[in-house]
C-alpha cells in the first residue's frame, strides 16, 4: 500500500515552519482508495508570499486544528505504507518532523515520483511537477494546495507503475537501494560511480557549479552519509535539493585529501561549505627600512601579496619569535616594535643602542639580517612520501622553509637527489598555517614517511 501525500508549509524547513495543509491518498496500487485532507493552524504567521502561492491565508488556519490534533490520524494512515511524494525528502521530513514532535515516530519506505519520473519516463524537459502535469495531460485545478496536488500525483504515480517495465519501483523499494534516500535531482550512477577509496568530491547544481567540496577516507562511505538521516534544518534541506552531480577526485592518501579540500575550498568558495572557507594566516612577520635606513621587524596582521617573513596564527605567536631574536642577535626592542613607550631603550645595548642612533645603520643591520637568515634556517624543509593512487606511484607534498610548497605523484622509483627536483613533479598549491599543521603532524606521527632536505 501507498500513501502519496503532498503538504503546503509556511516555509522551507521543518525544524521552523509549520504546516498549513496535508492531504493523503492512500493507493492500493491500482488507485486511489481513501483520501484524508485537512487544513492545519501552523501557530505563526504565513508570510505574504507564501499566502500568495498557495491561496491559504493565516484566516483560512485560525480554526483549523493543530498539527498535534491531528497527528494520531496522520500517523495511523502513513504507518505501515510507502510515504510517495514529489521530491519526498521534503514532504517526509516535515510530516516526520511534526509527528514526532507530537510523540509519533514515522519510520517507512519512501519513493519519489521526481527520481522515479527521471527513470521510467526519461528525456522530459522538465520534472517539476506542474509542467510533468501538463505534459502527460494531467489536470490539476488546485495548483499548491495539497489536495489537489496530492491528486495529481496519484495520477502520475499510477502513469509510473503502468510504465514501469524496467521495474524500477520495485528496485527502488529493495532494502539496499539507495534511491530512498539520495537527493532528488541526483543520477544514482554518479554514486555508483564513486570508490571506496580517499579523495576530494564536489556537489554541483543544475548548472554545473560547485556548491560543496568534501574530503573522505571512503568516497562512497561518505558521499552516502550526507543522505542519511532526516535532519529537517534549512540548510540541509536546500542543500539536497540543489545537489545535481557529483564529480570526485581520487587520492593517494587521507593526508592528501584533507590538504586538497583546503585548498580546494579557497580556490572554488562553494555555497555550502562553512569551515575552512575563513581561514587564513591573522599575523606575518614583517622587515623593512625605516627613513634612517635601519632595517625593522614588526608583527602585523597578515597581508596577501606582501613579502611576509613568517605567517602565524597568534599575535603572541608572532612577538615571541621576536623576542627571541632579539635576545640571541642583540636587536633593539624598540626597532623591533616590542617596547613601545617612550622611556629609554631596555636593550642589551643601553646607552649605544641603535635607535638612539648611536650604532652604524650597517652593523646594524647586519645583525638584522643575521637574525632573519637564522630564522629562515630554523624552518624546516621536508616532504611527506606516502601511497599513491595505485602501486606504480608514491604520493608526496612538500614544506619549504616552514610553508607548504605543494604537492603531487611521483613514480614508485623515483629518488629525489635535490629538492629543485622534487619540485619538478609537485604542483605549487597556496598554503596556509592549517595545511601547513596538518602536515607538521603527520611527520611527527609517522616520521618513517619523511625526507629531510638541506637548504
Amino acid at each position: 500500500m501507498y500513501a502519496i501525500v503532498d503538504i503546503e508549509t509556511t516555509g522551507g524547513h521543518a525544524s521552523a515552519n509549520g504546516i498549513t495543509e496535508i492531504a493523503i491518498c492512500i493507493h492500493n496500487g491500482k488507485k486511489v482508495i481513501e483520501r484524508y485532507s485537512t487544513l492545519v493552524n501552523p501557530r505563526r504567521e504565513i508570510p505574504i508570499y507564501i499566502s500568495a502561492l498557495t491561496g491559504i491565508t493565516n484566516d483560512m488556519v485560525q480554526n483549523a486544528p493543530p498539527f498535534e490534533d491531528v497527528a494520531h490520524d496522520i500517523y495511523h494512515l502513513l504507518n505501515n505504507k510507502t510515504f510517495v511524494a514529489h521530491n519526498v525528502n521534503f514532504d517526509y521530513s516535515f510530516v516526520r518532523y511534526h509527528l514526532a514532535a507530537a510523540g509519533y515516530e514515522l519510520q517507512c519506505n519512501k519513493l519519489c515520483t521526481v527520481r522515479l519520473g527521471r527513470k521510467i519516463m526519461p528525456g522530459l524537459p522538465s520534472y517539476s511537477l506542474g509542467k510533468l502535469c501538463r505534459h502527460l495531460g494531467i489536470e490539476n485545478e488546485s495548483r499548491h494546495r495539497a489536495a489537489g496536488d496530492a491528486e495529481a500525483t496519484s495520477i502520475l504515480f499510477s502513469m509510473l507503475l503502468a510504465k514501469d517495465n524496467g521495474n524500477h519501483i520495485p528496485l527502488a523499494l529493495k532494502q539496499n537501494s539507495k534511491e530512498q534516500v539520495l537527493p532528488a535531482n541526483l543520477p544514482k550512477k554518479d554514486v555508483e560511480a564513486l570508490p571506496p577509496s580517499p579523495g576530494v568530491y564536489y556537489f554541483h547544481d543544475q548548472k554545473g557549479k560547485v556548491i560543496y567540496v568534501g574530503k573522505a577516507k571512503n568516497l562512497k562511505k561518505r558521499v552516502c552519509s550526507h543522505f542519511t538521516g532526516n535532519n529537517p534544518g534549512v540548510q540541509r534541506q536546500e542543500f539536497l535539493r540543489n545537489i545535481h552531480n557529483i564529480t570526485f577526485q581520487t587520492c593517494g592518501t587521507e593526508l592528501v585529501a584533507f590538504v586538497l579540500e583546503a585548498v580546494e575550498i579557497k580556490r572554488l568558495w562553494p555555497k555550502y561549505n562553512r569551515s575552512l572557507k575563513r581561514f587564513e594566516h591573522a599575523y606575518s612577520l614583517y622587515a623593512f627600512e625605516d627613513q634612517r635606513g635601519y632595517l625593522r621587524l614588526a608583527v602585523d596582521k597578515h597581508r596577501k601579496m606582501t613579502g611576509a617573513i613568517y605567517s602565524c596564527n597568534t599575535l603572541f605567536e608572532g612577538r615571541s619569535i621576536v623576542m627571541k631574536l632579539i635576545d640571541t642577535f642583540q636587536l633593539c626592542p624598540k626597532l623591533c616594535f616590542i617596547q613601545n613607550n617612550t622611556s629609554a631603550c631596555t636593550g642589551v645595548n643601553l646607552g649605544s643602542c641603535a635607535c638612539e642612533g648611536h650604532e652604524s645603520v650597517e652593523d646594524y643591520n647586519q645583525r638584522v639580517s643575521l637574525a632573519i637568515d637564522e630564522l629562515n634556517k630554523a624552518l624546516p624543509t621536508f616532504a611527506i612520501r606516502d601511497a599513491g593512487r595505485n602501486d606504480e606511484e608514491h604520493s608526496c607534498l612538500l614544506i619549504e622553509k616552514g610553508k607548504f610548497y605543494g604537492m603531487g605523484y611521483i613514480s614508485h622509483y623515483f629518488n629525489a637527489d635535490s629538492l629543485d627536483q622534487l619540485k619538478n613533479h609537485l604542483t605549487p598549491y597556496p598554503g596556509n598555517d592549517y595545511i601547513r599543521n596538518m602536515v607538521d603532524n603527520y611527520a611527527v606521527k609517522f616520521p618513517d614517511r619523511k625526507m629531510v632536505f638541506a637548504v
